[in-house]
This record gives C-alpha cells, sequence and structure tokens, in this order.
C-alpha cells in the first residue's frame, strides 16, 4: 500500500486492469529499448509513443467504481512520483474522464 490506497490494480474492473496491465508492459518494453538500443532511433521512438498513447488512455478511463478509482489513482501517483505524468495531453485526459456523460 502506497500512500494510504490500495496496491495499482486491486479492485479495479477488467476494463481499467486491462489498460493499467497494458501500460506496464508498454513501459517495460520502453525500458528494454532504452536498456539495449539506448534513447535515440526509430525503435525508441515507436517504444515511447506506444507507451504515451498507453499512459493517456489509463489517464482518460473514466474510473466510476470505487475501486476503479482507488486502482487508477495509486496506479498514476507511482507513474507521477517518477516524473512522468506531465504532459497536457495527461492532465487533460485526466480531467475529461471526470466529467460525468450519459
Amino acid at each position: 500500500m502506497a500512500l494510504g490506497v490500495p496496491r495499482r490494480g486491486v479492485g479495479a474492473s477488467a476494463e481499467l486492469a486491462a489498460l493499467l496491465e497494458a501500460h506496464g508492459s508498454a513501459y517495460a518494453s520502453l525500458r528494454r529499448t532504452v536498456d539495449e538500443i539506448g534513447s535515440r532511433g526509430s525503435a525508441f521512438d515507436k517504444a515511447c509513443r506506444i507507451e504515451e498513447k498507453a499512459l493517456v488512455a489509463v489517464c482518460a478511463h473514466p474510473a466510476i467504481s470505487e475501486g476503479d478509482r482507488l486502482a487508477k489513482a495509486a496506479y498514476l501517483l507511482e507513474i507521477e512520483a517518477r516524473g512522468e505524468l506531465d504532459l497536457p495531453q495527461h492532465t487533460q485526459a485526466l480531467l475529461r474522464s471526470t466529467l460525468w456523460t450519459d
């Protein structure tokens, strides 16, 4: 438990759990790419785009249930602690995800 919230993904809906897993996998792939070839080139650029798209999908998920809200917050707090929740797209997606739609 970090910052008083449950471990990431605990209590999350299947949809949010899949998004968290997809981002975790994309982030791991990006790290492997950096370790193998560095932070230049088309493979790095592609890995960055995939990871960024996956993170925006997590930010954009409308966490309506308590389990989703807690899981999403815990996960994004981990990302923010690494300094990686820093693009305008992240903020915009997070804010839009809080709007109720009928």
